[in-house]
């Protein structure tokens, strides 16, 4: 049995504000024809604008949603509306689904069966050895047919090298200026330092085939307009350099390290080659997500914790204004998934290789298990003497009271919400918190009641 949603959790699954208004409106009893629940889907007819009822249904295991209606938000009004109604147990459970819910699940699990299937084969084609090719023996050793083969895959080969160090030179060239213009803003001091000069510097490097860096310098711009931005500027230009340092003696540097600094810089790591490599399976609690505007991109950071491995994961997805984002994570609830990490020297980024079904396990609605606060800034300084330009980490703290400005000693980021519902849900006694920590300070994501149910900030 699914553990119930609270109204927050749901109303947190809304695309935008218009939709949780919407939303609101349909989570009446009588708007609905017929609807049920077998435990873990749910389903129901909701009068529409025509004369045939949308058909609804809510997959909990995932979530995963369907609607007949043409909204193209994700989910729609009327899956929100009957999960609300379910958050408020008003939806009578039933033996058995009706047969067009019954095909849409049917569906998903062949989809996800060939998913499975696929993300086998690539981890298996990735751990098979490479076959032993024998040597010629002589001139005329091979048949033409059989020579026109290697030739080409060697082309091949040769061609892809090749393509890679013209890359790799090209970016080097990029960040050795980057270096040089970098030690020119210190000489000249940080007044000196203009808008203009950030834009034309992070073009030159994107030209040079360096974009994670450009992304670094574009966002220089954001930390002028802040009122500490002289130690905020230091603070940026010494992890810019660093990592300009870093690319250029990558050869020096321990495999995982260099593998940071090459993702750091701007090469590409394939979504393929994450799922080919080893997966951790777990009970994932999700702790919180958030959302932010980038480059004409929504994305959204989902923050996880494993139950045994205590293992942090990192899920991001990304949608233009308008399409709707991942609504697979639920806050507040626990998965049982295997997760592939992305290579590096403080694994965070991950994918979901794969979500099992399985019973609830004892206490499976718990919160996540905490630490101290003491003992969550080691874990994070661990994580910045492996990756330095880490950029935020996701705690759990246990036992902190929580104030206007800060939370257990540590300061609120600038930017996070007012704390009042934190404070509200604390009532001046301890309570566990899952937060995000940044450089700038702590973002509060989720907080738990007396009764354990996770309240999001």
């Amino acid at each position: 049995m699914i553990e119930r949603w609270s109204r927050d959790q749901v109303l947190a699954l809304a695309p935008d504000a218009p939709s949780r208004k919407a939303a609101q409106g349909v989570a009446a009893a009588g708007k609905w024809s017929s609807r049920g629940t077998t435990g873990s889907v749910l389903y129901g007819e909701c009068a529409g604008s025509g004369s045939t009822p949308y058909l609804a249904c809510v997959d909990l295991t995932e979530p995963a949603y369907r609607c007949s209606c043409p909204s193209r938000k994700f989910p729609c009004k009327h899956a929100l509306g009957l999960l609300l109604l379910w958050s408020a147990d008003d939806v009578p459970a039933e033996e058995a689904a009706p047969q067009w819910v019954t095909e849409w699940l049917d569906g998903r699990a062949e989809r996800a069966a060939r998913s499975a299937a696929r993300a086998e084969t690539s981890r298996d084609t990735a751990a098979a050895p490479a076959p032993a090719t024998a040597p010629a023996t002589g001139p005329g050793a091979g048949t033409a047919a059989g020579a026109g083969t290697g030739a080409g895959t060697g082309a091949g080969a040769a061609g892809a090298g090749k393509a890679e160090t013209v890359r790799q030179a090209r970016v080097g060239a990029g960040l050795a200026e980057l270096e040089r213009w970098l030690a020119d803003q210190i000489r000249q001091g940080l007044a000196s330092s203009a808008e203009h000069d950030w834009d034309g510097l992070a073009k030159r490097l994107i030209d040079a085939q360096a974009p994670g860096v450009a992304g670094l310098v574009s966002r220089l711009t954001q930390v002028r307009a802040e009122d500490d931005w002289p130690g905020r500027f230091l603070e940026e230009y010494a992890l810019i350099n660093l990592l300009a340092v870093a690319y250029r003696r990558r050869a020096e540097l321990p495999a995982p390290l260099a593998e940071t600094v090459r993702i750091r810089t701007g090469f590409p790591v394939t979504r393929e080659e994450v799922l080919a490599g080893p997966a951790v399976r777990d009970h994932w609690h999700v702790l919180g997500r958030r959302d932010d505007e980038h480059d004409r991109l929504t994305a959204r950071r989902v923050w996880l914790k494993g139950r045994a491995t205590g293992r942090v994961a990192l899920i991001l997805s990304f949608a233009p204004p308008g399409q709707a984002l991942d609504a697979s994570l639920v806050t507040g609830t626990t998965i049982d998934a295997d997760l592939a990490f992305y290579p590096g020297a403080a694994p965070l980024r991950a994918l979901v290789a794969a979500r099992h079904d399985t019973d609830p396990l004892p206490g499976e609605g718990a919160p996540p298990a905490g630490v101290p606060v003491g003992e969550a800034l080691e874990e994070v300084a661990r994580v910045l003497a492996d990756d330095p330009w880490t950029e935020s980490w996701p705690v759990v703290l246990a036992g902190v009271v929580p104030g206007r400005t800060a939370v257990g000693g540590l300061p609120l980021h600038p930017r996070a919400r007012d704390p009042w519902r934190l404070i509200a849900v604390s009532g001046g006694r301890p309570v566990t918190l899952a937060a995000e920590w940044t450089p700038q300070g702590l973002r509060p994501l989720t907080t738990y009641d007396d009764e354990g149910t996770a309240v999001l900030l």
